[in-house]
């Protein structure tokens, strides 16, 4: 059972006595406990909401003690006992009601993560759906998934069935559609994210071969990570090439 200081993310508890600090100093008192941290792991945990540094008249972030306590245990509750952002994220708001809550004995997954695992801390198990539910999730046509399949842009898994990102990949492509950009156009886009894939693959691989089931898991949310800086990345990219700023 965990019971700790109340008190959460943008809830304000730092009182004027308490010392700011810059995301410089919060790495380096992290990475007595947390050598493999980085700035990038802190930005991440900032952009899904879990801790809300305050900001100064010229941007800066600035965290208060609170908030470095607050990144440890997230960075605890990872490392230790393998919670997924989500089930982190609930575990905290409990912890700031005044409430007590069970973890997961560490080195183990428990019952409290969500998904399908694969024993020994392996990679989860991918949730398929069929070809009906996807043409219904994402209101498209046979053909037109089809014609989407030839040139690429979606594959079914081995054995059958989709993964269920694959209905977010048939909506973006519909609606690109709408515009008039046609599969084909779209065929560069996807070799881009394989080799975006490719490359947080190079990184993950040698962890996902490790023995020790903790570093094997440290690989998944490295890989989300990621995968996610990558996605922000390639936004910007976008943004700045069309001289635009998206809300």
């Amino acid at each position: 059972m965990l019971r700790t200081p109340t008190g959460g993310a943008g809830s304000g508890t730092a009182t004027a006595g308490d010392r700011l600090v810059s995301i410089g100093t919060v790495l380096n008192q992290l990475r007595d406990e947390f050598p493999e941290v980085t700035i990038s792991k802190i930005r991440f945990l900032e952009a899904e909401g879990l801790v809300e540094p305050r900001r100064t008249a010229s941007g800066y972030r600035k965290f208060s003690p609170q908030d470095v306590e607050r990144l440890a245990q997230i960075l605890r509750m990872q490392r230790d006992h393998y919670l997924p952002l989500k089930v982190i994220r609930e575990h905290l708001d409990a912890l700031a009601r005044g409430e007590q809550i069970k973890l997961p004995a560490p080195g183990r997954r428990g019952e409290l993560l969500e998904g399908p695992w694969e024993q020994d801390g392996e990679r989860p198990t991918a949730v398929r759906i069929g070809r009906a539910e996807l043409l219904a999730a994402a209101e498209v046509t046979e053909a037109e998934l089809t014609e989407w399949e030839a040139y690429g842009l979606l594959a079914e898994l081995p054995g059958g069935g989709y993964e269920a990102e694959a209905v977010t990949v048939a909506r973006l492509v519909a609606d690109l559609g709408r515009f008039g950009l046609e599969p084909r156009h779209l065929r560069g886009v996807k070799a881009a994210a394989d080799r975006e894939a490719g490359l947080v693959e190079q990184v993950v691989a040698p962890l996902r071969r490790h023995r020790n089931p903790q570093t094997r898991a440290h690989a998944e949310a490295t890989a989300k990570e990621l995968a996610e800086l990558s996605v922000r990345l390639h936004a910007a990219f976008v943004q700045t090439a069309l001289g635009i700023r998206l809300p």
